[in-house]
């Protein structure tokens, strides 16, 4: 088995007894776990020191994994996400199916269908959305690279992915996009 299929299944064995790991994204290095285990995403409130009035984003897989969390998309959404040239998070105002501690003090739900392979392949294989977080306790810079990641963070975790810790990694937050009720769009963050 490859180390890459060897991390992905370490890391799924981790989400699915409720622990919280910190792993790479597509944008940053993140703290996830299994967006529908509520003791798990209390447990990455406390980690980041965060206010649980803060939403966090979600990773999924594809749009058909989205539609089970969301009750309806606007009819270009497809088209939409095709055109984005970087990873981009949706904010939505109809979630259904996840604990209320992900939703906003609005009801609104931020989720991203993942384009990093790493992280795919770990929702495909957990079948339901991972919550992504930066790797930082609140208030403190995102770390763009695994030597950013505070040595506190790595501490509170439940696991460390070893996958993608040498990549010289240079992105940033995701774009995040609110889709209002009426299909309309609004950028939150560019």
């Amino acid at each position: 088995m490859s180390q890459f299929l060897k991390e992905v299944q370490a890391a799924e064995e981790e989400l699915l007894v409720g622990n919280v790991i910190l792993y790479p994204t597509d944008t940053v290095w993140g703290i996830g776990c299994d967006a529908e285990n509520t003791a798990a995403v209390r447990k990455i409130f406390k980690i980041k020191e965060r206010e649980e009035s803060k939403a966090m984003i979600l990773l999924v897989a594809d749009q058909q994994m989205l539609l089970h969390y969301v009750r309806k998309l606007p009819a270009d959404f497809e088209q939409l996400a095709k055109q984005q040239e970087r990873p981009t998070t949706y904010v939505f105002s109809e979630p259904q199916n996840l604990p209320k501690e992900l939703l906003a003090e609005d009801g609104t739900v931020a989720i991203r269908i993942a384009q990093d392979e790493f992280c795919h392949r770990l929702i495909r294989q957990i079948g339901r959305p991972i919550v992504s977080t930066s790797a930082n306790v609140s208030g403190e810079p995102s770390p763009k690279t695994f030597a950013d990641v505070s040595n506190i963070i790595k501490e509170r975790v439940d696991f460390v992915v070893r996958w993608r810790q040498g990549d010289p990694m240079d992105s940033k937050p995701s774009r995040i996009v609110k889709i209002n009720p009426d299909g309309s769009q609004q950028v939150l963050r560019d």
